[in-house]
């Protein structure tokens, strides 16, 4: 164990504090991530703040799938949020140390929005699913009550779930090492310092992981294959065409989320590797909530006009 971990532990049986690994020992290298990441948490947040809101001040965008879009949008700026600041800081600062309870609240938050937005993408399909396999009852069946309490189940769940995880996890001992061989407190590396047995823990977390990343899969694919199954005996091709560029923005940003999210948790614990599991890691966290919001604006022609609308607002009243 390292100096300032024997420091950091106060002679408790515990450690109370944790540090995360270096990215690199080769300053330029991280210079150059810091400055990629921040670019891609700018571009995050933005985008994502500008989907939100412009799907809040257009009323024509007052639907349920623009509904579901936004609590989307606001998932992503919490999911970043709970963990690139504090891997900007450890990219540029030796001041790398977090508390116990720091670490605790990060990997809750970061549960809780993970967990929250698989859930929200399996009530998005199940949106899609109603409007193109049943459209006559869509207003019935999608209300806006309906709406609201798919969302908060998915807020709810990812609550619920960032609180066991998190409690079941830090009320283990950490008895040394220290360091964090992970950019952020996610669940697997913080497993890997706990003391004694852990298997019952680890039983959790992937069981967790099924329940939470797998059965919303599930759902999504089994929404989206009787969607599939009415666009091929639509008879206009005009119908089809409109039918799959509804689906397309979400089944890439399912396709990105769910594949990252799936490889990470889902894999057996002996081919696990902390490089790895890194690359992923920024995949899921910086670069899949960069991509979402170019995803929906480029390929959705309501979002991308309400959008402008929005941005032409803003200069005007910057102007006046």
């Amino acid at each position: 164990m390292n100096l300032s971990c024997s420091l950091w532990q106060d002679n408790s049986p515990s450690v109370k504090h944790f540090a995360f690994a270096k990215f690199s020992e080769v300053p330029e290298q991280c210079s150059l991530l810091f400055t990629l990441i921040l670019l891609m948490f700018s571009a995050s947040l933005t985008g994502n703040a500008l989907i939100a809101l412009a799907i809040r001040t257009n009323p024509a965008l007052h639907t349920p799938m623009y509904f579901f879009l936004a609590n989307l949008s606001l998932l992503e700026i919490g999911y970043t949020c709970s963990v690139i600041p504090k891997m900007l800081q450890s990219l540029v600062s030796e001041a790398r140390g977090i508390s116990r309870e720091g670490c605790a609240t990060q990997m809750f938050f970061f549960t809780f929005f993970g967990i929250s937005e698989c859930c929200l993408l399996a009530a998005m399909a199940f949106d899609r699913y109603v409007a193109i396999c049943s459209p006559l009852h869509y207003a019935r069946r999608m209300s806006r009550g309906v709406c609201a309490q798919l969302a908060v189940v998915s807020w709810g769940v990812g609550c619920m779930v960032g609180l066991g995880q998190t409690s079941y996890i830090f009320s283990l001992n950490f008895c040394g090492p220290c360091e964090i061989d992970h950019f952020f407190c996610d669940l697997p590396p913080i497993l890997a310092l706990a003391c004694g047995d852990t298997s019952h823990n680890e039983a959790a977390v992937f069981v967790a992981a099924i329940l939470c990343i797998s059965s919303p899969f599930f759902l999504i694919v089994a929404s989206y294959g009787r969607v599939l199954a009415a666009i091929l005996i639509m008879p206009s091709p005009e119908g089809r065409q409109k039918a799959l560029s509804t689906c397309s923005s979400h089944l890439l940003v399912v396709t990105l989320f769910y594949g990252s999210g799936s490889v990470t948790y889902l894999r057996p614990k002996a081919s696990h590797s902390p490089g790895i599991d890194k690359l992923l890691a920024l995949f899921y966290t910086v670069l899949t909530s960069t991509l979402n919001p170019i995803i929906y604006s480029l390929r959705n022609k309501e979002v991308k006009a309400a959008l402008q609308r929005t941005l032409g607002k803003k200069k005007v009243l910057t102007r006046g």
